[in-house]
């Protein structure tokens, strides 16, 4: 058993054949990288469940692609994905839906052991990090084309 639970809110996240064992490898290999310690769950939602989150928790009232909640006493805590909006950036970037949602779990599931990006100093350590992770699961760096 891995701790990992994938729940899946939103249909649309069923209709891409293989992408739901993807996404747990994707964890798998996210909290290895990162030792991270405990069960957390991968909500795959919808743009309104992301846009209620990202208001309750953080006041902002719009949708987002990936919102993480760490946990304590032992539960690592609980990572949301937005189908609509991961979908298109994923068409925005050319990329195809499969590693745009790779790349939102390792980055959520970082969040999770505590790693941060709104530093540039802490971006310097996070990025390279979900870099070295998403080579090892075949999907190229996201950041490469922002250089």
């Amino acid at each position: 058993m891995s701790g990992i639970t994938l729940l899946i809110e939103d249909p649309k996240w069923r209709s891409h054949r293989g992408l739901t064992a993807r996404l747990t490898k994707a964890a798998q290999a996210a909290r290895r990288s990162a030792r991270l310690k405990g069960d957390f769950t991968v909500l795959l939602a919808n743009d309104k469940k992301l846009r209620a989150l990202n208001y309750g928790f953080r006041g902002k009232d719009k949708p987002t692609n990936v919102l993480s909640f760490p946990g304590n006493n032992g539960y690592a805590g609980d990572i949301a994905i937005a189908y609509g909006i991961a979908s298109k950036e994923a068409k925005a970037a050319a990329k195809s839906l499969a590693d745009h949602a790779t790349h939102l779990v390792v980055h959520g599931v970082l969040h999770l052991a505590g790693y941060d990006h709104e530093r540039p100093k802490d971006a310097s350590v996070m990025e390279p990090l979900e870099v070295k992770v998403l080579k090892r699961l075949g999907v190229a760096d996201p950041y490469a084309a922002r250089a």
